[in-house]
């Protein structure tokens, strides 16, 4: 497999936006924990720029993905999603 080639046939572009999600999640675990569990104020100033920032990520792939279905669907798709 190459590195454009993905499982099942999903397009580069999701497996790339879904693991942008991930790491954007994971990196804010360390900082949950001092906030919830230490009661680090810092901490808890970093969770809220974070959730921001993913706030944001959330909008652009929201716009994403209703320009991809408003343009006849995604790329590679098949129509399975038809009642959808």
């Amino acid at each position: 497999m190459t590195d454009t080639e993905t499982p099942d046939n999903v397009p580069t572009t999701a497996v790339a936006r879904f693991a942008e999600l991930q790491a954007l999640v994971a990196g804010m675990e360390a900082d949950f924990q001092k906030f919830y569990n230490g009661g680090n104020k810092a901490a808890g100033t970093r969770v809220r720029n974070a959730m921001q920032e993913l706030k944001a990520f959330a909008q652009t792939v929201r716009n994403e993905v209703s320009s991809i279905k408003n343009e006849g669907g995604a790329p590679g798709a098949k129509d399975s999603d038809a009642d959808a």
